[in-house]
């Protein structure tokens, strides 16, 4: 069994550049991950804080983590096509594609593969492969059956890893339309950036008033915050020894210890929970999907094991 890993994975909100920049530099020196994620996932609108992302990827290298740039999860406009050629022709460090535009231009290169892009069965786990895929980001909605099938089949596969989301809101839809924009009586051209209002995005009821989903720009997130934590055992027998953290407000830093503490035996991974529950007790915690149910819900593991 091959030594866990965790990554910090892509910001999906609006945030200013100094907030930006103090996450990074946080996790640069506190944060025990290995490997960070960084670029604009969702909109290719929102302004890029350039200097703060240019300051990370000196800081977190010079921390020794691997730093990977991520595509746009909808390419839709020509300058966004431009920007995203441009990124792939320029980059000197690996890419995370999010879309088949992006992975249309990195197709005979090294290449990670995000989970916007769906990979349900071993077919097309092998069609990556065969394209230059060497680490896989699985989609949030896989129960841990999918998981273990398709982590069985990775190992016929040269290079191959899968990672799983491990925390933070799940990304389930994105749109050409702007979703927060529209809450304000706005249009997506003209957004004035309202999403930076709702730095872990705007929580959305039904008509009954229940907590259902948040939507953030274009994309739409689970209500719930997932957490694998109790989870871990199950996931590492899988086979599965890469862990993505989604970065929102709280104290990343004391997520990703929680998690390397579970992985490396410190701690229980139920006594994990327990004290991520405590550090966000804002936060509804979900892991359905993973146990085959519906993803909003917070279930009883189906197997136990001991991380390795």
């Amino acid at each position: 069994m091959r030594a866990a890993r965790l990554t910090l994975g892509p910001l999906l909100f609006n945030w200013p550049a100094e907030r930006v920049a103090d996450l990074y530099r946080r996790i640069a020196d506190e944060a025990p991950v290995d490997g960070v994620v960084l670029g604009e996932v969702v909109c290719a609108k929102r302004p890029v804080p350039a200097r703060a992302l240019a300051e990370a990827v000196e800081r977190l290298e010079r921390a020794g983590k691997e730093v990977v740039f991520a595509t746009l999860a909808l390419v839709m406009q020509p300058r966004e096509r431009r920007t995203l050629r441009e990124l792939v022709e320029q980059a000197d460090r690996r890419i995370e594609a999010n879309d088949a535009t992006a992975l249309a231009l990195l197709r005979g290169r090294p290449h990670l593969v995000g989970p916007y892009v769906g990979v349900y069965n071993e077919a097309a786990l092998a069609v990556l492969a065969a394209g230059g895929a060497h680490r896989v980001c699985l989609g949030p909605e896989l129960s841990l059956d999918m998981i273990g099938r398709l982590a069985a089949a990775a190992l016929s596969l040269p290079d191959m890893a899968l990672e799983v989301v491990a925390f933070g809101r799940l990304p389930l839809a994105i749109s050409a339309r702007c979703y927060h924009a529209r809450a304000h009586g706005l249009h997506k051209d003209g957004c004035r950036f309202v999403c930076g209002r709702d730095p872990d995005g705007l929580a959305v009821d039904t008509l009954d008033g229940e907590p259902f989903l948040a939507v953030n720009g274009v994309q739409v997130l689970s209500g719930t915050h997932a957490s694998l934590m109790r989870d871990l055992p199950a996931l590492r027998m899988a086979g599965i020894d890469r862990f993505r953290l989604s970065p929102h407000s709280g104290d990343m830093v004391a997520v990703a210890e929680l998690f390397r503490a579970a992985l490396d035996g410190r701690i229980d991974p139920a006594e994990g929970q327990r004290r991520l529950a405590s550090a966000f007790p804002e936060a509804r915690f979900a892991n359905g999907f993973l146990q085959g149910g519906a993803g909003k819900f917070w279930l009883d593991q189906r197997a136990a094991a001991t991380v390795g």
